[in-house]
């Protein structure tokens, strides 16, 4: 029985591309298309495929937010992202997110149809092309920084959102503790704010974001 698949993708030749080369294949089969989140939601309720294929940028929202909605309503079902940005950051969201590959859109054909075999096999397995080269470059970022365990938990909670004072309390110190340790880590990440900590943190893998799920 072929791979069932869905094509989830805003622009319109990339969905026909797709389709048209896994229409070469007698082992995957596209069963629906999708130009938007809120429509993939309800293909993939009624056709249920095996494996979606899911855009990182949608017209009506975040394809790696889709694919944390998915894989917590169907833990078996195969999600791999296309994406035409390769950065390191969006790798790890996509990781993060539990989807089963990410593959850039520039990617040999044979790349994307053995990310599309493994992710009907190993749903939650991540497989990605400059992984390890991803993970040496987090590590190399980590030892460039040298961030204590307070310091990367001050920036994940600045990440949460959180002010001075709440990072005080969640981390039972003091407010000027709070305030220390908060100034460490803008001094070791040569950041002046609190948004530009973020950016540099979330640029060299420090950090990611979690969008959360609807209800």
């Amino acid at each position: 029985m072929p791979i069932r698949i869905i094509v989830v993708d805003g622009q319109t030749l990339t969905r026909y591309g797709l389709s048209g080369l896994v229409a070469e294949q007698q082992d995957i089969e596209v069963v629906g298309e999708s130009a938007t989140a809120a429509q993939a939601r309800e293909v993939i309720s009624v056709t249920r495929p095996d494996v979606v294929t899911i855009d990182v940028a949608l017209p009506d929202g975040d394809g790696l937010q889709l694919a944390r909605e998915l894989r917590d309503r169907y833990p078996g079902l195969g999600i791999v992202m296309l994406t035409s940005v390769g950065e390191d950051d969006v790798l790890f969201r996509a990781l993060d997110t539990g989807t089963s590959a990410f593959v850039l859109k520039t990617a040999p054909v044979g790349e994307v149809l053995g990310a599309i075999r493994h992710a009907a096999v190993a749903a939650t397995s991540f497989t990605a092309t400059g992984l390890l080269g991803a993970l040496a470059r987090r590590r190399d970022h980590e030892g460039q920084f040298a961030l204590s365990p307070r310091e990367r938990e001050v920036l994940e909670l600045l990440r949460d959102g959180m002010s001075v004072p709440a990072i005080a309390l969640a981390m039972y110190v003091s407010r000027s503790t709070a305030k220390t340790y908060v100034a460490r880590l803008y001094d070791k990440l040569g950041a002046a704010s609190r948004a530009q900590a973020l950016m540099i943190a979330l640029r060299h893998g420090l950090i990611t974001y979690e969008l959360p799920v609807p209800s």
